[in-house]
């Protein structure tokens, strides 16, 4: 753990505001603005540990991972609770944790392609990233590895209902269903996301040059 810094309290403050409207930015998945904000937030209070860790969580919601382990070794650096810090250094130890081998042992069995597993590995790592200072309770594995492989089925559409799921990994339906929206919302999940869809075309590219094509007929049908 670092020596905590002295900084202005006038500085302290410019940097508690810039943190605070990164929050707001990331709350609205305005991720540009939220780690453009985190950055500033940092600039002026480079050893407050939060700011490090919600840059964390921005640059994990986007996608962008490697960037999200840099900032989180910041973080863990400036941490003074060693306990936490611990549970975020997991993430950058080489072997898989309980999870992560229960649901690649059985997705791998169902015959899920190795891309599709690799992308229910990356959700999780980014799941525990983006729920910050939030507990991380796994008391058993197998309700974190059921909401995970039929989320990430979801996303890819191959998709097995949620009692099908519980069934493969001895749990309820209904523990499916709870870890799934927890998933859903801390990674603000979406339909084919770009994140975790490993097939050759994504549909919402065509949404996206559907909205490009009508944008230009838009301003084209405005033109004098």
């Amino acid at each position: 753990m670092a020596k905590k810094q002295t900084i202005s309290p006038t500085t302290a403050q410019r940097a508690r505001k810039a943190n605070v409207v990164g929050l707001q930015h990331y709350e609205r998945w305005d991720i540009d603005e939220a780690v453009n904000s985190f950055n500033e937030a940092i600039r002026l209070s480079p050893k407050q540990a939060e700011y490090h860790l919600n840059l964390a969580r921005a640059l994990a919601r986007y996608g962008d991972f490697d960037a999200s382990r840099t900032a989180l070794g910041s973080y863990i650096r400036y941490e003074p609770d060693k306990q936490l810090s611990e549970r975020f250094e997991q993430l950058f130890g080489e072997g898989m944790d309980e999870v992560e081998t229960l649901v690649t042992r059985e997705m791998t069995r169902k015959g899920m392609p190795l891309e599709v597993v690799g992308a229910a590995v990356q959700m999780w790592m980014e799941y525990r990233i983006c729920i910050g200072r939030r507990p991380l309770i796994i008391r058993k594995p197998e309700t974190w590895a059921s909401a995970l492989d039929y989320t990430i089925r979801k996303v890819n559409f191959a998709e097995l209902t949620q009692r099908e799921i519980a069934d493969l990994y001895s749990v309820s339906p209904s523990t499916v269903r709870a870890y799934h929206n927890d998933l859903v919302q801390a990674l603000d999940i979406m339909p084919c996301d770009y994140r975790y869809f490993t097939g050759d075309e994504n549909p919402l590219d065509k949404l996206v040059e559907a909205a490009e094509l009508l944008e230009e007929l838009e301003t084209r049908f405005r033109e004098t």
